[in-house]
């Protein structure tokens, strides 16, 4: 056998060993920009929320499908649009990029005291509303220590590490959760003086169906329970709805119509009018839950303990 075709035999040898290592462990860069494409729909709008040029996304997505042996976006005039495959590939990648970021939070914890970077999750209202009190008193005491807040109501943030501690309006039923349970955060009917002047107090409850009502567009385990103790509380009735509690926060403030808001939270603005305050007051259960694997980190320990505090004063009103 001549030297060169044996050359020609090993060299083949090896890029099969290389195409199938790259076959079976793909980078974390190619996942990455596979993420990025499929959230962004383009190989250019990918580029600029990763922060990289096209033509290397583009290369990132050739090498994943040859990789796996499969397509993962179809090319059409609108963009790019997934496959059946990246379809359901996306939560496994979401799973390695929520790691890769517990990772890096991790790392940046190592050192003296105090220090690194907590990832905190709660719903819209508590994110703006609530907690940044409480983190900015917190950071003042700490202040190598890098907060996150990451606006969610998902529970399997924690159970998949796209956070560190949770802020949540129900009790976590995961065992791989330390949960503490915060006590109860009364809800009301409020309006706003402008409001009331323009359109007159409500004498009764049945009024309220003439009324502008500020309520929700989906349903929630939530607000089915609100529902059941409130019938008239139905989106037929609803003048301006909403997905967001923030938004309907805002609506609230503005003067749009009636809807319910946080007592903690109304007590802050005197504009805002409780109305049938007996009648109407149910209750969120508030937790706090961090995943066990953290229960031995300095930075999750003491931000866990601040926020426990912390939402403990606003429960309780002080």
């Amino acid at each position: 056998m001549r030297e060169s075709h044996l050359n020609e035999i090993i060299d083949t040898y090896l890029t099969a060993i290389h195409f199938c290592m790259e076959k079976i462990e793909p980078s974390w860069e190619l996942y990455r920009s596979f993420l990025g494409v499929l959230r962004e729909g383009s190989l250019s709008g990918a580029a600029r929320s990763l922060g990289l040029t096209q033509p290397t996304v583009g290369r990132h997505v050739d090498a994943l499908e040859q990789a796996l042996g499969c397509a993962l976006f179809i090319r059409t005039q609108q963009g790019l649009s997934p496959s059946d495959v990246a379809l359901a590939l996306r939560p496994y990648a979401e799973t390695l990029e929520s790691t890769s970021a517990a990772l890096l939070r991790v790392a940046s914890s190592q050192g003296e005291g105090v220090c690194g970077t907590v990832r905190i999750t709660a719903s819209d209202v508590m994110t703006v509303e609530v907690l940044p009190a409480i983190i900015t008193e917190l950071c003042e005491s700490y202040p190598k220590l890098v907060i996150e807040l990451a606006p969610s109501n998902r529970i399997e943030d924690l159970l998949q590490r796209e956070a560190d501690i949770a802020v949540r309006m129900r009790r976590p039923s995961q065992a791989v959760l330390v949960a503490r349970r915060i006590g109860e955060i009364e809800l009301g009917l409020y309006a706003h003086r402008r409001y009331l002047e323009r359109r007159g107090t409500p004498a009764s409850l049945d009024a309220l169906k003439d009324h502008g009502l500020i309520g929700y567009d989906k349903e929630t385990a939530f607000t089915r329970g609100i529902k059941a103790q409130l019938p008239w509380l139905s989106p037929e009735h609803f003048t301006l709805r909403t997905a967001s509690d923030l938004a309907a926060l805002g609506a609230l403030r503005a003067g749009f119509g009636i809807g319910v808001c946080q007592v903690g939270l109304a007590r802050r603005d005197t504009n805002l009018q409780r109305l049938f305050p007996r009648e109407i007051s149910p209750r969120l259960d508030t937790w706090l839950a961090m995943h066990e694997d953290l229960r031995n980190s300095p930075r999750c320990r003491v931000v866990y303990t601040a926020l426990a505090e912390g939402l403990t004063r606003y429960v309780g009103g002080f």
